[in-house]
């Protein structure tokens, strides 16, 4: 399964013309990602990305919804653990 995720781009740097890399925020962690396929990306964008690098330009509507729903998945995912946790005991 593939799964892409959003995050806001905070600094672009553009010092290697061949290849565009961008500081994003993935809810508070910081990483490098490749945005050379969005030469339209500015600061402030939200992203989709993928194993590094940006794939589209989403709306801040689209990523909330995006952040909300991947948050919602977390919590399921913690109480069916933690349900496994307590039929294992």
């Amino acid at each position: 399964m593939c799964l892409a995720v959003p995050g806001k781009i905070i600094s672009i740097d553009k010092s290697n013309s061949e290849f565009v890399t961008a500081k994003v925020s993935f809810g508070g962690a910081i990483k490098e990602i490749n945005i050379q396929w969005l030469p339209e990306a500015k600061v402030g964008d939200y992203v989709m990305a993928h194993v590094g690098t940006a794939l589209e330009i989403i709306s801040t509507e689209e990523a909330e919804e995006a952040i909300k729903t991947s948050n919602e998945f977390a919590e399921m995912q913690k109480e069916e653990d933690d349900k496994f946790s307590k039929k294992a005991e």
